[in-house]
């Protein structure tokens, strides 16, 4: 059955974070939207210099419409989380028990939602201090799966493992 996926992203997102889950998603037959601040505008990953279309305003949509979340890494979530509506939209996701999937710096948005308290997971080595304040339980590995919710990875490195796990959990 094909789900829906909420992409959160901004300028300065790791590229292959974005491009490698995307694809994976939209060959396995899941619909993705790019959610940034307006509808329309172009994104630009900071080392490929991805073009990446924003679909969706983050005003035109709600947590309900979508089935999973993705929050690719990169500077892109450090500077969505500095605005409460890409946070509380990341925390409707994780109070609904819908799939999250959050590599490299991508736990920062859950970090800032309040959302990783109790929850094992991993994510860049940077923010690993970070993660453990917010009351994760921080496993250094290439993929940790939570609950059967919540997918995280660390690098670029752990693409195949993430998408692998993350397509696990679209399909049930």
């Amino acid at each position: 059955m094909s789900k829906k996926i909420a992409v959160l992203v901004t300028d300065m997102v790791e590229d292959s974070e974005y491009t490698e889950p995307v694809n994976a998603y939209k060959e396995a037959g899941h619909e993705v939207v790019n959610i940034e601040k307006e509808a329309g505008k172009t994104v630009k990953g900071k080392k490929e210099g991805t073009a990446i279309t924003i679909d969706k305003g983050i005003d035109e949509v709600n947590a309900d419409e979508f089935d999973a979340l993705l929050l690719p890494g990169g500077y892109s979530p450090d500077k969505l989380r500095v605005d409460d509506r890409f946070v509380q939209f990341t925390k409707a996701f994780m109070d609904a028990k819908k799939p999250v999937f959050a590599i490299c710096h991508g736990p920062q948005l859950l970090i800032t939602a309040k959302a990783l308290e109790g929850r094992t997971a991993t994510g860049y080595k940077s923010i690993k201090v970070d993660m453990e304040y917010a009351g994760t339980t921080y496993k250094d590995e290439e993929v940790v799966v939570c609950q059967d919710q919540l997918v995280t990875s660390r690098t670029p490195d752990d693409l195949p493992a993430f998408n692998r796990e993350s397509l696990k959990l679209l399909e049930s």
